[in-house]
């Protein structure tokens, strides 16, 4: 197959297939088709040229028929017994037809077209993860390949999200004509179910598909997020031996992240990392999934995006942005939780900062003080910790106050409070520090003053016996966070320099900002350092995407 098959066949196009007959003559063709694919034997190659008049006969032919076209033009040409390499030009063929009948698409439409292909790219990269002929020359310019073949796709899905997506939505019809299992089966032999065709997104997305149904524009978010894991996947997966990947991967993450600015894209990243798990076991072992799961982490919780911010998503439904606000307050806990109990405090404390320094604090106080009108107690929390901030949620919500519009982020946010629970009344559970657990990751701005005067003094003390190991581990430490810019500042290990950085007063004047230079390891102080006050020293935001 190639490009040239979008004008292999040239019938006459109808001079009737306008307005209402168009309709009639599309709906009745995809009943007729789908009748066909039911049967035992069926015969599909009459319809190419059915499908081929329909999408001709419109300048921006309707998602459905460019969909099945493709999709009829693609299997009768190819063959799963193929050999990898035939395939994978195949696949490569298939892109250039989709993207070629698409291009006076929106953006949208465009991407979400190609759903199919990563469908395709994906069972390929499984295929090779299982071979036995790992490490062959054959195999590895298969991935070699196939990397290459993704990279493409994510280019041609950058150039697309060059126009924010969904803003078109409001002059193009963004619903389908089919229902989604039927659209899906085109592609598919059997009657396997949305999971299988959509294999890089978790059950509970699915799931929520199947329930809710969703437009165009939420399946080119979905096609995004897969595109942009099996990148991740086959660079963890096929990196060359004793190589660091994950430093170099994180960064093209967040640069991918910010040059996409596509808010459904970011809800279902968001969302998939409320799962325990990760639907990538067929490409990636145990401490892969670990790596993947790190990045993604690092990725939504430690950058301030500006295409999240709300004046850039007035066309979105307001419900819909406080989801997903409640979502990475949940996800930030998940992954507090998760590095604690790994031993990782410096990146626990890392996350916690980077929250409590950025808009989502403000932004749920302010929807849920909106509603209920507790402006008092919204300021007390304002600078609270993600778990603190979550039962204050479940608190209003046990009270009769409607705080979760969707079931499944309540359900997420009890299981993490009784997590919380859990590992409290646990004795052995915390690590030994000098400090309660709590305390650690609450920013507290009502304590007594004699009290951080107290805690300031056994701080100097201790200062004076360990400076000389702190310094030392504090060297190493810097070198190993060292990823990149965005990271190091959300880390508050070092004030911006650079023009206009948006600061937010916290802290305890001079002495608290030479104590925020050096994150010692001595957890005992780490609970002061990312404490707020009412005092006149600055510490830098979570970095925006723009710098």
């Amino acid at each position: 197959m190639t490009l040239s098959a979008v004008e292999s066949t040239n019938p006459q196009v109808s001079n009737c297939l306008i307005g209402e007959n168009y309709q009639v003559r599309l709906n009745q063709s995809l009943q007729n088709l789908l009748a066909e694919i039911r049967k035992e034997t069926p015969n599909l190659s009459h319809f190419v040229d059915v499908f081929y008049e329909l999408m001709q006969a419109k300048i921006d032919p309707p998602l459905e028929s460019i969909w099945v076209y493709s999709a009829l033009l693609f299997r009768s040409r190819n063959s799963s017994n193929e050999d990898p390499l035939n395939r994978l030009s195949a696949i490569r063929d298939l892109f250039q037809l989709v993207s070629a009948c698409s291009s006076s698409s929106s953006s949208s439409k465009s991407i979400a077209l190609l759903a199919p292909v990563i469908f395709e790219v994906y069972k390929l990269v499984v295929e090779l993860s299982l071979g036995k002929d790992s490490g062959s020359k054959r195999e590895k310019k298969v991935i070699r390949e196939a990397k290459s073949l993704i990279e493409v796709i994510l280019g041609y899905v950058s150039i697309c999200c060059c126009k924010d997506l969904g803003e078109e939505s409001s002059t193009i019809d963004m619903k389908f004509i089919m229902p989604v299992r039927d659209l899906v089966s085109v592609w598919m032999d059997g009657n396997e179910s949305l999971q299988y065709f959509l294999p890089l997104l978790s059950d509970e997305i699915c799931m929520e598909i199947a329930q809710r149904g969703f437009d165009v524009d939420y399946l080119a978010g979905m096609v995004i997020v897969e595109a942009f894991i099996l990148k991740l996947c086959i660079g963890l997966r096929f990196r060359a031996a004793g190589t660091e990947m994950e430093r170099e991967l994180r960064s093209w993450a967040v640069g991918a992240i910010t040059g996409f600015r596509s808010f459904y894209f970011f809800e279902i990243l968001v969302k998939m990392l409320l799962q325990p798990v990760l639907p990538i076991t067929s490409i990636l072992n145990s401490e892969d999934g670990v790596l993947l799961r790190n990045i993604l982490y690092d990725g939504v919780i430690l950058v301030e995006y500006s295409f999240l911010d709300s004046q850039r998503a007035v066309h979105l439904p307001a419900e819909r942005v406080k989801g997903l606000t409640m979502a990475r307050l949940i996800v930030t806990q998940k992954a507090i939780k998760c590095f604690r109990e790994n031993g990782d405090q410096k990146k626990a404390i890392c996350y916690s900062s980077a929250f409590s320094n950025s808009r989502l604090p403000s932004q749920l106080t302010k929807w849920i003080t909106a509603q209920i009108g507790m402006h008092e107690k919204a300021d007390m929390l304002r600078g609270s910790s993600p778990i603190a901030l979550i039962k204050w949620l479940l608190d209003l919500d046990r009270k009769g106050i409607k705080v979760f519009d969707d079931g499944n982020l309540k359900y997420h946010a009890k299981s993490v409070l009784d997590d919380s629970k859990a590992d409290s009344e646990q004795p052995g559970s915390k690590p030994d520090m000098k400090v309660d657990d709590d305390l650690l990751f609450y920013i507290d701005n009502k304590r007594d003053k004699v009290e951080r005067e107290e805690e300031e003094e056994e701080e100097e003390k201790e200062k004076d016996e360990d400076e000389d190991e702190d310094e030392d581990e504090d060297e190493d430490e810097m070198k190993n966070e060292s990823i990149s810019a965005s990271f190091v500042a959300a880390a508050h290990s070092m004030k911006s320099t650079e023009n206009g950085g948006r600061k937010r007063k916290v802290g305890q004047g001079t002495e608290r900002k030479e104590k925020k230079k050096n994150l010692k390891s001595d957890m005992g102080s780490a609970g002061d350092k990312i404490s707020s006050d009412d005092s006149d020293s600055e510490v830098e935001n979570p970095p925006s995407d723009s710098e």
